[in-house]
């Protein structure tokens, strides 16, 4: 797919079901700059293996594992208003808020999974990074999604291509 694909399938339906304070440029840019570095929008499940196979444990195009915070870690939120968030979004895409049910559907469900994925930016305490700033929007990558093997080394131009997405 596309960037301009995945912003107008997954982001902008996932940003409208949202409150309007989580949608921006800077929340699109990171949306977009994650998806590329988790998996180049070409895979909605981890590859891992010799050849690789999909069958790894993370799930859609932002690469979310079951106990992992975009699932577990949202539906058992300690703040109401962003766990109500993640429930909402469930019961407005027609999926049972378990993590088992969520991890499933986000493998399919685009617009659920980048929702999942912009609140759990929301959930940081810190502010989206100002656009074109690829050193902070790294250092958000790395606490929200806590990655185990980070590739610093790509970050930089798929950033770039994000940036570029949505200044057009």
């Amino acid at each position: 797919m596309t960037l301009s694909e995945i912003r107008d399938q997954a982001i902008t339906p996932a940003l409208a079901l949202l409150p309007a304070r989580m949608s921006s440029l800077e929340s699109e840019v990171m949306l977009l700059a994650i998806g590329l570095q988790e998996s180049r929008f070409k895979h909605r499940r981890q590859l891992v293996g010799s050849p690789p196979r999909p069958t790894g444990p993370a799930k859609s195009f932002w690469q979310a594992e079951q106990g992992g915070g975009m699932v577990t870690g949202l539906l058992r939120y300690h703040d109401d208003r962003v766990r109500d968030l993640a429930v909402g979004l469930c019961a407005v895409r027609g999926v049972e808020p378990s993590p088992r049910a969520v991890w499933n559907a986000i493998e399919r469900d685009d617009v659920l999974a980048a929702g999942l994925a912009r609140l759990l930016l929301w959930a940081d305490p810190g502010r989206l990074p100002r656009l074109g700033d690829a050193d902070d929007a790294w250092q958000l990558y790395l606490r929200t999604w806590r990655p185990g093997k980070p590739h610093r080394s790509t970050w930089d131009a798929l950033y770039a291509k994000a940036v570029a997405e949505v200044s057009r």
